[in-house]
């Protein structure tokens, strides 16, 4: 500390300090100390530092961790994103820095619904990210699940009121400033060492969607806002990725994984399973009173899957539905999804092979967009015109580490 300073002086820099950086209990792990996050107060060059070094943000309720803004940072930015290319209220459930749902909707509160009904399970313990004031209804909605915490551009007082006391008041709630600007070069460390690149300011849109390579050249407006979803989506979800929209939601997404028809296949899973819970097996389920919500998502997965009997033993069921259910039998399921069409399907890297469209196929995929350049275009191209889909190439890749 400076020698000298006045207690007025030492005040404000105390506040000043807290306004540049916010020290947290600790990082990805408990043994990872210490852990802040904060504004660089060196610009690179050519680059001011964004807002005076501020930080953006305003906890107003508990206290928030370091994978906790991770998710909220990134589910911002997409809803953000997905707001200005959609035009309408905008969510996303965030896991492990990658989105479990993200949606539009007409209202904040189903545009929420929608982006945590993709995905459940998964949204179990989610960070949430909204693009509009947070209303009481949204509030109210989000009050008896589980989840980590929320951020939005501003809260009603009445949504706060609620949010606050969610958790006993330990309910993690950030305020964060909807014009804020971040530098157009962005850093982190790795074992040491600085990497810096460029932002990801591409803004996607319809343009993307002009090269249509496949022998159907027709994409209604309804699934090119699908595929804006699915890319937007893409953009801020750990790669290798691949996303399925359909509705102006995204119903499955595979994050993370090594191989490109791994990811297809295993966002197929979930858009297959986001499907099956519209079966009228599935909605029309005799739940016992007083379930939770995680009770009811689990049970749900388990008897739309191959382990139905875990929910449908004897001794078990009574513990969850008031009446034993049917069997949803693989051949029921099959029949079902077998209506399921329409879809929308983007990818953050080029297919290399065919059979990453032998599997959307199989998942009602009509609507493909993917950066293309593989030396095997021919054969991805032949694939989706042998089923009818119409493929656009973007030309750009959406990778997000």
């Amino acid at each position: 500390m400076k020698q000298n300073i006045t207690e007025t002086e030492e005040v404000e820099e105390r506040a000043l300090r807290k306004m540049t950086e916010l020290e947290l209990k600790y990082g990805c792990n408990p043994n990872q100390k210490p852990s802040r996050i904060f504004m660089e107060t060196t610009p690179s060059a050519g680059h001011p530092s964004p807002e005076g070094n501020k930080l953006p943000i305003e906890i107003l309720s508990g206290k928030p961790g370091y994978i906790n803004f991770m998710d909220a940072l990134n589910g911002w930015q997409l809803v953000k994103e997905l707001k200005q290319a959609a035009g309408a209220p905008a969510a996303a459930s965030f896991k492990h820095v990658s989105p479990a749902g993200a949606a539009i909707g007409d209202t904040l509160l189903e545009a929420y619904k929608r982006a945590r009904n993709a995905d459940p399970v998964s949204s179990y313990g989610d960070f949430i990210a909204l693009s509009d004031k947070c209303d009481a209804e949204t509030a109210g909605f989000i009050k008896p699940y589980v989840s980590d915490g929320v951020i939005a551009p501003d809260y009603e007082p009445e949504a706060l009121e609620i949010l606050k006391a969610k958790r006993g008041g330990s309910y993690n709630v950030i305020k964060i400033d909807a014009d804020y600007m971040p530098d157009a070069v962005e850093r982190r460390s790795i074992y040491g060492i600085t990497f810096e690149q460029g932002r990801n300011e591409l803004e996607i849109n319809s343009a993307l969607l002009q090269n249509i390579v496949t022998a159907k050249k027709d994409i209604p407006d309804s699934a090119k806002t699908d595929l804006i979803i699915a890319l937007i989506t893409l953009k801020y979800t750990q790669s290798n990725s691949v996303a399925y929209a359909y509705n102006g939601q995204a119903i499955g997404i595979g994050a993370g994984q090594q191989s490109r028809i791994h990811c297809t296949r295993l966002a197929g899973n979930k858009a297959d399973n986001w499907y099956l819970r519209q079966h009228e097996k599935v909605l029309g389920l005799p739940f016992l009173e007083g379930l939770k919500p995680a009770e009811k998502d689990n049970a749900i997965d388990i008897y739309i899957s191959e382990e139905y009997e875990d929910v449908l033993a004897e001794g078990t069921w009574q513990r969850i539905f008031k009446s034993k259910p049917e069997v949803f039998t693989r051949e029921e399921k099959r029949v079902h999804l077998d209506t399921m069409s329409g879809i929308a399907l983007g990818s953050d890297a080029f297919f290399p092979f065919g059979d990453n469209i032998e599997r959307a196929r199989k998942s009602g995929v009509k609507y493909i967009a993917q950066p293309g350049g593989s030396v095997r275009d021919d054969n991805v191209i032949e694939t989706c015109n042998k089923y009818g889909m119409a493929m656009a190439f973007t030309g750009i890749r959406l990778f997000h580490h």
